[in-house]
């Protein structure tokens, strides 16, 4: 397994959030994590990049244990976050915000400026305008293309199509979708299970900090009570 998540327990202070959450991922493989508002997602996603400390289990990523490392080294370790709310440097310009990020890998094709301009041309058109003058789509592009520059060997993504148009949210997917064509293995977080359900391989739902269902797309869509009872669709 690419990433195996057992038995995580996480708090903000004397609130815990999550209560056992066990999950794994493989090689060139698309999960979702799924539930409501506040069951724990992005809290998850904070534990397994190190930004909060679980208080019990362990994450294992290419079978080296990572809980309890700084965000940094959990970086440097190949797992790429393009986090809820975009979070790019906002006074730095394109070419700052992807250069910033960069990190040698062995590997056939790395992740370079200029492969994700190809990637997102508008970005290569942007390429001197500072952060805070991109509309929202080309932000989330750029956290996306941010992200890439690490080369990561894992690429999370926490909502990553909140609030854009239409026609963003629908080449974000069609991006996503090459970059899993490409053997990439991806985490991703969206309120789109439509969406979701064209991409990914497997589902894990969450409900108060619990991961209480796990299958395939075709599982989750021929039960509607599922749907019903934790997605509200």
């Amino acid at each position: 397994m690419l990433l195996e998540i057992n038995n995580v327990a996480a708090s903000y202070g004397l609130s815990q959030v999550l209560f056992g959450v066990s999950f794994a991922i493989d090689d060139g493989e698309v999960v979702t994590l799924m539930g409501r508002n506040g069951m724990g997602k992005t809290t998850t996603v904070r534990a397994l990049m190190g930004l909060i400390q679980p208080h019990g289990g362990e994450i294992r990523f290419r079978g080296e244990r990572i809980d309890g490392l700084p965000p940094h080294r959990i970086a440097r370790l190949g797992l790429g976050l393009v986090p809820e709310g975009r979070q790019i440097f906002p006074n730095l310009t394109v070419r700052e915000n992807l250069l910033m990020a960069e990190q040698r890998k062995k590997s056939d094709v790395p992740w370079t400026k200029d492969r994700v301009f190809d990637l997102f041309p508008v970005l290569r058109e942007r390429a001197s305008n500072r952060g805070n003058q991109l509309s929202g789509g080309e932000q989330q592009m750029l956290a996306i293309g941010r992200a890439l520059m690490t080369n990561p060997y894992l690429l999370i993504l926490d909502e990553a199509t909140e609030g854009l148009a239409p026609r963003i949210r629908e080449e974000i997917w069609t991006t996503l979708q090459s970059l899993k064509k490409a053997g990439l293995s991806i985490i991703v977080i969206d309120k789109d299970v439509e969406a979701l359900c064209e991409f990914a391989d497997r589902h894990y739902i969450l409900e108060k900090g619990e991961v209480i269902w796990t299958g395939s797309t075709r599982e989750l869509l021929d039960n509607k009570e599922i749907q019903d009872r934790y997605l509200g669709v």
